[in-house]
């Protein structure tokens, strides 16, 4: 497995690698179209084996406190993609990519890595195992058919047929009762000093 700095000719595997790592997870239907551009500088690695783009990691990082993070002080990185294919899983292939990129953001004097994640439990427990520390949570809401005509309304000729929500109130659980597809949204947090 080699580890290197993205390329332009590698969206394509990019978009490959992604889609197929996130089919069986919370993300299956966040699918894009085309590689992500950042506002800000950024780490992109991926992970080749076999000629083709097996794992990727992507972290946007802060020049300014709270430009990308949403917590925590000094500057931080954004773990927006962490994807590995699923035909090469279990070879420690997103623990690689994530210590290159480490690597790297600590010397760019980062202090601290974050990322959310859904409620996929494997994802989870990767995180924890790579000392990542569980610290905000919030749900992802997603609404159709009855469920968005009991909860909005619509008094134009313009009217939502599905619709994704976040929820940061204290209900939780009546949430997950009321709604038919329900994420808690984690976000995690590594010290790098």
């Amino acid at each position: 497995m080699k580890i290197r700095e993205y390329e332009d000719r590698d969206e394509v595997g990019w978009i490959r690698c992604r889609v197929l790592a996130f089919l069986d997870t919370a993300y299956y239907d966040n699918v894009l179209p085309h590689k992500e551009k950042y506002e800000n500088p950024s780490i992109e690695l991926v992970a080749e084996m076999d000629n083709k783009i097996v794992g990727l990691i992507d972290i946007e990082y802060e020049q300014q406190e709270r430009a990308v993070c949403s917590r925590g002080s000094g500057l931080g990185g954004m773990i927006w993609h962490i994807a590995v294919h699923p035909d090469y899983r279990r070879l420690n292939i997103g623990k690689s990519l994530l210590l290159e990129a480490e690597k790297k953001a600590k010397a760019l004097g980062l202090n601290r890595l974050e990322a959310w994640t859904r409620d996929d439990l494997f994802v989870n427990l990767w995180y924890e195992k790579q000392n990542f520390k569980k610290v905000d949570s919030y749900l992802h809401v997603y609404l159709e058919g009855n469920e968005i005509k009991d909860t909005l309304s619509s008094t134009s000729d313009i009217y939502p047929v599905q619709v994704f929500a976040h929820y940061v109130g204290n209900e939780k659980e009546e949430m997950r009762r009321k709604y038919k597809r329900v994420h808690e949204c984690n976000c995690y947090e590594k010290r790098l000093d």
